[in-house]
Protein backbone atom coordinates (compact mmCIF):
# COMPACT_ATOMS: atom_id res chain seq x y z
CA UNK A 1 0.00 0.00 0.00
CA UNK A 2 1.26 3.67 -0.74
CA UNK A 3 1.65 6.31 1.78
CA UNK A 4 -0.64 9.50 1.20
CA UNK A 5 -0.54 12.66 2.35
CA UNK A 6 -3.80 15.40 1.84
CA UNK A 7 -4.29 18.84 2.81
CA UNK A 8 -7.39 20.29 3.73
CA UNK A 9 -8.72 23.84 4.92
CA UNK A 10 -10.92 25.21 8.15
CA UNK A 11 -13.93 26.52 7.11
CA UNK A 12 -16.26 29.35 8.41
CA UNK A 13 -19.42 28.62 8.22
CA UNK A 14 -22.05 31.84 7.54
CA UNK A 15 -25.02 29.79 8.46
CA UNK A 16 -23.99 28.46 11.13
CA UNK A 17 -24.79 24.12 11.72
CA UNK A 18 -26.15 23.40 15.05
CA UNK A 19 -27.86 20.35 16.67
CA UNK A 20 -28.21 16.58 14.90
CA UNK A 21 -31.01 14.57 14.08
CA UNK A 22 -28.83 11.53 13.69
CA UNK A 23 -25.90 11.37 16.23
CA UNK A 24 -24.15 8.70 14.56
CA UNK A 25 -24.36 9.96 11.11
CA UNK A 26 -23.91 13.46 12.31
CA UNK A 27 -26.73 14.26 10.08
CA UNK A 28 -27.51 18.12 10.88
CA UNK A 29 -30.83 19.76 11.82
CA UNK A 30 -30.18 22.01 9.25
CA UNK A 31 -28.31 23.61 6.41
CA UNK A 32 -25.32 25.79 6.25
CA UNK A 33 -22.96 27.60 3.98
CA UNK A 34 -19.67 28.39 4.45
CA UNK A 35 -16.11 29.33 2.73
CA UNK A 36 -12.88 27.39 2.80
CA UNK A 37 -9.90 29.79 4.30
CA UNK A 38 -6.48 30.04 2.97
CA UNK A 39 -4.29 30.13 5.82
CA UNK A 40 -6.19 27.85 7.91
CA UNK A 41 -5.32 24.19 6.87
CA UNK A 42 -4.73 20.67 8.24
CA UNK A 43 -2.14 18.28 6.43
CA UNK A 44 -2.13 14.53 6.86
CA UNK A 45 0.03 11.46 5.97
CA UNK A 46 -1.58 7.83 6.24
CA UNK A 47 -0.13 4.47 5.37
CA UNK A 48 -1.86 1.09 5.56
CA UNK A 49 0.36 -1.51 5.78
CA UNK A 50 0.68 -5.50 6.89
CA UNK A 51 3.39 -4.57 8.77
CA UNK A 52 1.22 -3.11 11.32
CA UNK A 53 -0.26 -4.51 14.36
CA UNK A 54 -2.42 -1.92 15.64
CA UNK A 55 -3.34 2.25 14.50
CA UNK A 56 -0.64 4.68 15.46
CA UNK A 57 -1.84 8.13 15.15
CA UNK A 58 0.33 11.05 15.66
CA UNK A 59 -1.27 14.78 16.17
CA UNK A 60 0.97 18.00 16.07
CA UNK A 61 3.76 15.67 17.70
CA UNK A 62 1.64 13.73 19.82
CA UNK A 63 0.84 10.48 20.04
CA UNK A 64 -3.16 10.05 20.30
CA UNK A 65 -4.65 7.40 23.03
CA UNK A 66 -6.29 4.86 21.16
CA UNK A 67 -9.55 4.02 23.19
CA UNK A 68 -12.31 6.38 22.13
CA UNK A 69 -10.62 7.79 19.28
CA UNK A 70 -12.64 9.31 16.48
CA UNK A 71 -9.69 8.98 14.13
CA UNK A 72 -9.78 4.90 14.67
CA UNK A 73 -13.81 5.14 14.16
CA UNK A 74 -12.77 6.96 11.16
CA UNK A 75 -10.40 4.83 9.86
CA UNK A 76 -13.03 2.01 10.53
CA UNK A 77 -15.33 3.54 8.26
CA UNK A 78 -12.78 3.39 5.49
CA UNK A 79 -11.62 -0.14 5.93
CA UNK A 80 -14.94 -1.19 6.04
CA UNK A 81 -15.64 0.57 2.32
CA UNK A 82 -12.48 -1.49 1.38
CA UNK A 83 -13.08 -4.18 3.23
CA UNK A 84 -9.65 -4.32 4.33
CA UNK A 85 -8.73 -5.21 7.84
CA UNK A 86 -4.89 -3.42 7.62
CA UNK A 87 -3.73 -1.11 10.36
CA UNK A 88 -2.85 2.12 9.99
CA UNK A 89 -0.04 5.00 10.97
CA UNK A 90 -1.82 8.55 10.49
CA UNK A 91 0.48 11.76 11.32
CA UNK A 92 -1.43 14.90 11.15
CA UNK A 93 -0.34 18.77 11.75
CA UNK A 94 -2.53 22.29 12.13
CA UNK A 95 -0.90 25.33 11.06
CA UNK A 96 -3.15 27.18 13.86
CA UNK A 97 -4.90 26.32 17.31
CA UNK A 98 -6.53 23.35 18.09
CA UNK A 99 -9.87 23.06 19.61
CA UNK A 100 -10.58 27.14 20.04
CA UNK A 101 -13.01 27.30 17.81
CA UNK A 102 -11.29 27.40 14.32
CA UNK A 103 -13.24 24.59 13.01
CA UNK A 104 -9.70 22.18 13.20
CA UNK A 105 -12.00 19.01 13.19
CA UNK A 106 -13.57 19.97 9.90
CA UNK A 107 -9.77 20.50 7.87
CA UNK A 108 -8.53 17.15 10.03
CA UNK A 109 -11.29 15.15 8.81
CA UNK A 110 -11.57 16.07 5.35
CA UNK A 111 -7.47 15.79 4.92
CA UNK A 112 -7.75 12.41 7.19
CA UNK A 113 -10.76 11.40 4.66
CA UNK A 114 -9.09 12.01 1.70
CA UNK A 115 -5.54 10.55 2.85
CA UNK A 116 -7.18 7.45 4.17
CA UNK A 117 -9.27 6.43 0.89
CA UNK A 118 -6.19 6.87 -1.87
CA UNK A 119 -3.72 5.41 0.80
CA UNK A 120 -6.13 2.22 0.97
CA UNK A 121 -7.14 2.21 -2.55
CA UNK A 122 -10.50 3.83 -3.10
CA UNK A 123 -11.26 6.45 -5.79
CA UNK A 124 -13.92 8.14 -4.29
CA UNK A 125 -15.53 10.77 -5.73
CA UNK A 126 -15.86 14.63 -4.34
CA UNK A 127 -19.88 13.80 -3.18
CA UNK A 128 -18.52 10.55 -1.67
CA UNK A 129 -15.57 11.65 0.02
CA UNK A 130 -18.12 14.50 1.56
CA UNK A 131 -20.75 11.97 2.93
CA UNK A 132 -17.73 10.12 4.39
CA UNK A 133 -15.76 13.51 5.81
CA UNK A 134 -19.40 13.99 7.51
CA UNK A 135 -19.55 10.87 9.61
CA UNK A 136 -15.82 12.02 11.46
CA UNK A 137 -17.15 15.67 11.83
CA UNK A 138 -20.01 17.31 10.49
CA UNK A 139 -18.20 19.90 9.19
CA UNK A 140 -16.08 18.22 7.48
CA UNK A 141 -18.06 17.99 4.85
CA UNK A 142 -17.75 21.46 3.61
CA UNK A 143 -13.94 21.01 3.96
CA UNK A 144 -14.12 18.67 0.87
CA UNK A 145 -15.30 21.18 -2.38
CA UNK A 146 -13.82 24.41 -3.16
CA UNK A 147 -14.48 27.92 -1.95
CA UNK A 148 -18.02 29.04 -1.44
CA UNK A 149 -20.19 25.99 -0.01
CA UNK A 150 -23.45 24.49 0.89
CA UNK A 151 -24.35 21.92 3.26
CA UNK A 152 -27.46 19.98 1.40
CA UNK A 153 -29.69 18.91 4.95
CA UNK A 154 -30.57 15.68 3.78
CA UNK A 155 -32.69 13.55 5.00
CA UNK A 156 -30.49 10.16 5.06
CA UNK A 157 -26.21 9.84 4.58
CA UNK A 158 -26.63 9.78 0.85
CA UNK A 159 -28.16 13.33 0.34
CA UNK A 160 -26.55 14.97 2.75
CA UNK A 161 -23.32 16.25 1.36
CA UNK A 162 -21.95 19.33 0.26
CA UNK A 163 -20.92 20.99 -2.96
CA UNK A 164 -19.87 24.41 -3.93
CA UNK A 165 -21.77 26.84 -4.62
CA UNK A 166 -19.42 29.50 -5.77
CA UNK A 167 -15.24 28.58 -6.64
CA UNK A 168 -12.76 30.49 -4.45
CA UNK A 169 -12.30 32.79 -6.98
CA UNK A 170 -15.58 34.37 -7.31
CA UNK A 171 -15.65 36.37 -4.51
CA UNK A 172 -12.52 38.45 -3.06
CA UNK A 173 -14.14 38.86 0.77
CA UNK A 174 -11.19 38.89 3.51
CA UNK A 175 -11.65 36.82 6.74
CA UNK A 176 -9.21 37.74 9.15
CA UNK A 177 -9.00 35.65 12.31
CA UNK A 178 -8.19 37.60 15.79
CA UNK A 179 -6.85 34.53 17.73
CA UNK A 180 -7.41 35.71 21.80
CA UNK A 181 -6.33 32.75 23.52
CA UNK A 182 -4.85 29.41 22.48
CA UNK A 183 -6.71 28.05 25.24
CA UNK A 184 -8.80 24.83 24.25
CA UNK A 185 -12.47 24.95 24.91
CA UNK A 186 -13.53 23.47 27.46
CA UNK A 187 -16.42 21.90 26.52
CA UNK A 188 -16.77 20.02 22.71
CA UNK A 189 -18.45 20.67 20.11
CA UNK A 190 -20.00 17.57 19.86
CA UNK A 191 -21.10 18.14 23.38
CA UNK A 192 -22.53 20.96 22.81
CA UNK A 193 -24.42 20.07 19.66
CA UNK A 194 -26.62 17.19 22.08
CA UNK A 195 -27.93 20.13 24.74
CA UNK A 196 -29.36 22.25 21.90
CA UNK A 197 -33.36 21.32 22.17
CA UNK A 198 -32.95 23.01 25.93
CA UNK A 199 -32.82 26.15 24.75
CA UNK A 200 -36.16 27.65 24.42
CA UNK A 201 -34.71 29.54 21.42
CA UNK A 202 -33.92 26.62 19.11
CA UNK A 203 -37.42 25.28 17.63
CA UNK A 204 -37.69 29.72 16.67
CA UNK A 205 -34.43 29.13 14.88
CA UNK A 206 -34.83 26.07 12.31
CA UNK A 207 -38.51 28.19 11.53
CA UNK A 208 -36.46 30.65 9.94
CA UNK A 209 -33.20 29.00 9.19
CA UNK A 210 -34.25 28.18 5.40
CA UNK A 211 -35.04 31.85 4.51
CA UNK A 212 -31.69 32.89 5.83
CA UNK A 213 -30.00 30.29 3.55
CA UNK A 214 -31.52 31.55 0.51
CA UNK A 215 -30.98 35.11 1.73
CA UNK A 216 -27.27 34.04 2.10
CA UNK A 217 -26.98 32.59 -1.40
CA UNK A 218 -28.82 35.76 -2.71
CA UNK A 219 -26.53 38.11 -1.51
CA UNK A 220 -23.02 35.93 -2.05
CA UNK A 221 -24.48 35.61 -5.92
CA UNK A 222 -25.07 39.55 -5.79
CA UNK A 223 -21.76 40.20 -3.81
CA UNK A 224 -23.96 42.44 -1.24
CA UNK A 225 -21.44 43.38 1.02
CA UNK A 226 -23.21 45.16 3.48
CA UNK A 227 -26.58 42.93 3.57
CA UNK A 228 -24.42 39.95 3.54
CA UNK A 229 -22.09 40.95 6.45
CA UNK A 230 -25.48 42.01 8.62
CA UNK A 231 -26.84 38.73 7.67
CA UNK A 232 -23.65 36.73 9.14
CA UNK A 233 -23.65 39.01 11.85
CA UNK A 234 -27.02 38.50 13.45
CA UNK A 235 -26.65 34.59 12.34
CA UNK A 236 -23.38 34.23 15.31
CA UNK A 237 -25.36 36.14 17.84
CA UNK A 238 -28.21 33.92 17.52
CA UNK A 239 -26.66 31.01 17.53
CA UNK A 240 -24.48 31.86 20.57
CA UNK A 241 -27.75 32.90 22.41
CA UNK A 242 -28.71 29.34 21.53
CA UNK A 243 -25.75 27.91 23.36
CA UNK A 244 -26.08 30.53 26.32
CA UNK A 245 -29.44 29.59 26.65
CA UNK A 246 -28.99 25.61 26.31
CA UNK A 247 -28.38 24.00 29.57
CA UNK A 248 -26.18 23.28 30.60
CA UNK A 249 -24.94 26.71 29.12
CA UNK A 250 -22.07 26.75 26.61
CA UNK A 251 -19.86 30.52 27.31
CA UNK A 252 -17.59 30.00 24.69
CA UNK A 253 -16.72 33.66 24.92
CA UNK A 254 -14.14 35.11 27.02
CA UNK A 255 -13.63 39.11 27.84
CA UNK A 256 -10.87 39.51 24.85
CA UNK A 257 -13.65 37.93 22.73
CA UNK A 258 -16.48 40.71 23.31
CA UNK A 259 -13.61 43.45 23.10
CA UNK A 260 -13.17 42.32 19.36
CA UNK A 261 -17.26 42.26 18.76
CA UNK A 262 -17.56 45.87 20.15
CA UNK A 263 -14.62 47.00 17.82
CA UNK A 264 -16.31 45.91 15.15
CA UNK A 265 -19.43 47.58 15.62
CA UNK A 266 -17.39 50.72 16.75
CA UNK A 267 -15.36 50.47 13.67
CA UNK A 268 -18.46 49.92 11.45
CA UNK A 269 -20.17 53.62 13.13
CA UNK A 270 -17.17 54.63 11.89
CA UNK A 271 -17.69 53.87 8.18
CA UNK A 272 -15.28 50.99 7.99
CA UNK A 273 -17.61 48.41 6.34
CA UNK A 274 -16.57 45.11 8.67
CA UNK A 275 -18.65 42.19 10.47
CA UNK A 276 -17.66 39.48 12.77
CA UNK A 277 -18.65 35.96 12.88
CA UNK A 278 -18.05 33.62 15.66
CA UNK A 279 -17.99 29.63 15.82
CA UNK A 280 -18.07 26.99 18.55
CA UNK A 281 -15.28 29.18 20.53
CA UNK A 282 -13.53 32.55 21.37
CA UNK A 283 -11.73 33.14 18.55
CA UNK A 284 -13.53 36.22 16.15
CA UNK A 285 -13.53 36.13 12.43
CA UNK A 286 -13.69 39.49 10.80
CA UNK A 287 -14.53 39.78 7.55
CA UNK A 288 -14.05 42.53 4.94
CA UNK A 289 -13.52 43.49 1.44
CA UNK A 290 -10.31 43.20 -0.36
CA UNK A 291 -9.74 46.56 -0.32
CA UNK A 292 -10.30 47.18 3.38
CA UNK A 293 -7.88 44.22 4.31
CA UNK A 294 -4.97 46.28 5.53
CA UNK A 295 -6.90 48.86 7.36
CA UNK A 296 -8.72 46.28 9.21
CA UNK A 297 -5.08 44.46 9.75
CA UNK A 298 -4.18 47.48 11.71
CA UNK A 299 -7.03 48.02 13.60
CA UNK A 300 -6.97 44.95 14.72
CA UNK A 301 -3.63 44.85 15.88
CA UNK A 302 -3.92 48.24 17.98
CA UNK A 303 -6.36 46.74 20.29
CA UNK A 304 -3.76 44.72 21.49
CA UNK A 305 -5.30 41.67 22.98
CA UNK A 306 -4.68 39.08 20.02
CA UNK A 307 -2.42 36.50 20.25
CA UNK A 308 -2.55 36.33 16.44
CA UNK A 309 -3.37 37.51 13.25
CA UNK A 310 -4.73 34.95 10.58
CA UNK A 311 -5.73 36.56 7.08
CA UNK A 312 -7.54 34.21 5.13
CA UNK A 313 -9.00 34.59 1.39
CA UNK A 314 -11.53 31.74 0.46
CA UNK A 315 -9.41 28.77 -1.12
CA UNK A 316 -10.17 25.19 -2.59
CA UNK A 317 -11.45 22.54 -1.18
CA UNK A 318 -9.42 19.23 -0.01
CA UNK A 319 -6.45 18.21 -2.37
CA UNK A 320 -3.41 15.89 -2.45
CA UNK A 321 0.10 17.38 -1.18
CA UNK A 322 3.05 15.97 -2.25
CA UNK A 323 5.52 16.32 0.98
CA UNK A 324 4.44 12.93 3.50
CA UNK A 325 4.25 14.00 7.27
CA UNK A 326 6.81 10.86 7.60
Amino acid sequence: MEKVTARAHSNVAFIKYWGRKNEELRLPTNGSISMNLSNLFTTTTVEFSPGFTSDEIFLNGEKNELINNRIIQHLDRVRKLKGSSLMAKVVSQNNFPTSTGLSSSASGFAALTLASTKAIGLNLSERELSILARQGSGSACRSIPDGFVEWENGETSETSFAKTLFPAEYWDIVDIVAVVSKDKKDIATSEGQRRVDSSIFFKTRLQAIDNKIKLCKKYLEEKDFNSFGKLIEMEALELHAIMITSWPALLYWIPATITVMKAVQQWRREGLPVFFTINTGQDVHILCQKKDENELQKKIQGLGIATKIITNNSSKGTYLYDAHLF
